[in-house]
């Protein structure tokens, strides 16, 4: 059955007024690929947003397994990945947009991130744009993030652009995912940044007793918060950065392992961490409202933990938003390239200027 779900809010004259895009975000808590079909209109200078179908592929375990050994693979057997996961991200296009009898006129595809190093100049996102294409036959946007560090920008966050523009109704956006991150616009400037790690350790933690993840934070919930171990996490410096999977293995990951604390307290520990930096920086920056996505929002125990130590307002949506709202801004920045309208802020990217970012394959043509 199609839900339909529609926001308005202001924007110049497009050139494609009206367009269906599909939206592909892959997170760094590898739960699987969340899709998110939008249809954007614009008319008297306004643009409404229709989300039409989205759902969530799970990943097996082999495609787990191939995500996470990525980081040891030749080149070659890289680039066989890169084709590899393209061709698994078609398929599970063809097979979505055929079971809700629908049709895309862009796919606008995220990928897996897999090396994130601005410092070098290159975030590199594995997913093959230029075969989601042939094998759709849908032209594709993908490779967001390369202009961005090719203008000395972090290549992160493009999400606050779709923030500002489609959730202007919230004073903040927090995403925790398997990193937590925010955004905010205050006097016209818009600001986002990545806080800490949060279902990364979390997912690590579960993983390593045969668990996908701690339902509703019960494990957690259970365990005691080791004040040795939390003083060392809360004295990692995350100020400035973006972090990614390799801020995780080289920083944070060894004191877990190093650790004999038991996998509950473990998890304990690790969610007051993430709720005290989520918190922290709630109240920094004088935010007395916050709208909460991702897997996260989901997490009871890790929510009433930064209830404890945060007095504002926490809004947390629908189950759709919740869980697709990265997705739903992929397309939105599809929009954005394929009417060549500025998609990344250098103001959240520290780049020498806003860009248009993303590579367009393209599908069938007459």
């Amino acid at each position: 059955m199609t839900t339909i779900m529609t926001f308005l809010f202001n924007f110049n004259l497009m050139q494609h007024k009206s367009l269906k895009i599909l939206g592909l975000m892959s997170g760094t808590s590898m739960d699987g690929l969340d899709l998110a079909l939008c249809e954007f209109n614009s008319e008297n200078g306004k643009i409404s947003f229709d989300l039409i179908c989205f759902k969530t592929i799970e990943y097996e375990t082999v495609w787990k397994e191939r995500l996470q050994n990525v980081f040891e693979a030749t080149a070659e057997q890289y680039f066989k990945l890169h084709s590899l996961y393209g061709e698994f991200i078609a398929e599970s296009v063809s097979g979505f947009l055929r079971v809700n009898n629908q049709s895309a006129d862009y796919i606008a595809s995220h990928g897996h991130t897999v090396f994130h190093r601005p410092e070098s100049g290159f975030s590199t996102q594995i997913g093959c744009g230029a075969t989601i294409a042939a094998k759709t036959g849908i032209s594709t946007i993908c490779d967001f993030r390369s202009l961005d560090t090719s203008l000395k920008g972090q290549g992160a966050p493009l999400v606050p652009i779709g923030d500002r523009d489609l959730f202007h109704q919230y004073q903040s956006c927090l995403n925790i995912g398997g990193i937590a991150n925010i955004s905010f616009t205050k006097e016209k400037k818009t600001s986002a940044f990545d806080i800490c790690i949060a279902n990364m350790a979390l997912n690590y933690l579960t993983e390593t007793i045969g668990k996908a993840f701690d339902d509703n934070g019960k494990m957690a919930s259970n365990g005691t918060i080791d004040e040795t171990l939390l003083k060392v996490l809360l004295h990692l410096n995350t100020h400035n950065q973006s972090i990614g999977r390799e801020w995780f293995e080289g920083n944070f990951m060894p004191h877990l392992n190093k650790s004999e604390l038991s996998i509950e307290d473990k998890l304990a520990t690790s969610a007051e961490y993430t709720a005290i930096k989520i918190s922290s920086c709630l109240k920094e920056n004088d935010l007395n409202s916050v709208l909460v996505t991702g897997g996260g929002a989901y997490n009871t125990h890790l929510v009433n933990r930064i209830k404890l130590h945060y007095n504002g307002k926490i809004e947390i949506p629908n189950d759709e938003i919740i869980q697709f709202k990265e997705a739903i801004i992929f397309a939105y920045l599809g929009y954005l390239r394929v009417n060549e309208e500025t998609n990344t802020l250098s103001s959240v990217t520290n780049a020498n200027r806003d860009s248009v970012g993303g590579c367009v394959y393209l599908g069938k043509t007459n």
